[in-house]
């Protein structure tokens, strides 16, 4: 029996390490893709009451991948600086349309970090954007064959700003239903302001232009 060199079974190690990565690359760009994909159609043709589920189910499918690039060793950049990849994109008029379709259920609160306990306000409408931002910058890295640089900007995005944003929207619109559909008992007037903008929200029948 042969025994394998030594340069050769490093060789074959490497190859099954960037054989993996491409895996995870092209894994994430399609629940990335189809995650960009969902939110500009829920923009366009959505009306208020489905917005708030769909939403739930694209940003819930999308940390999914965001979990799994959490869960892996750090990648690192090549450079000290990300290569170009053009121009980005104008998301004012998604941002405005999820705004619109979310109504007086757009402003939220949630808590920055639980570990530190500061409390943010903030738009859904905004946050939603941004995750679309990061998310689709990566997309082009990867769409230009630069897998390394893609799943190092989707990692570092995800943990330091757009899983935070995911998981804070995620909570907002689950609350949006939870109030729609469950008891909520006596609220004060605060958390009635809330509910009522949860309601007309659901109960929007608007016709989406």
């Amino acid at each position: 029996m042969t025994e394998q060199l030594p340069g050769l079974a490093a060789l074959e190690a490497l190859v099954e390490v960037e054989t993996e990565m491409a895996r995870l690359a092209d894994d994430i760009a399609v629940s990335v893709s189809t995650f960009l994909d969902s939110l500009r159609v829920i923009a366009t043709e959505a009306t208020g009451s489905q917005a708030v589920s769909l939403l739930l189910l694209q940003i819930s499918q999308v940390s999914l991948a965001g979990a799994k690039l959490g869960a892996q060793r750090d990648f690192a950049p090549r450079d000290d600086y990300q290569p170009d990849v053009g121009p980005d994109p104008d998301l004012d008029g998604l941002r405005m349309r999820l705004a619109e379709l979310l109504g007086d259920a757009d402003t939220h609160c949630y808590v920055f970090d639980p570990y530190g306990g500061e409390v943010v306000e903030s738009q859904l409408s905004d946050d939603i954007t941004s995750i679309a931002a990061d998310l689709e910058n990566g997309l082009r890295h990867y769409r230009l064959g630069d897998i390394e640089e893609a799943l190092w900007w989707w990692q570092f995005s995800y943990v330091s700003s757009w899983g935070t944003l995911a998981g804070a929207s995620m909570k907002a619109l689950l609350s949006v239903i939870a109030h729609d559909r469950l008891d909520v008992g006596a609220p004060d007037t605060q958390e009635l302001e809330q509910i009522e903008a949860a309601e007309a929200v659901l109960d929007g029948d608007e016709t989406v232009v």
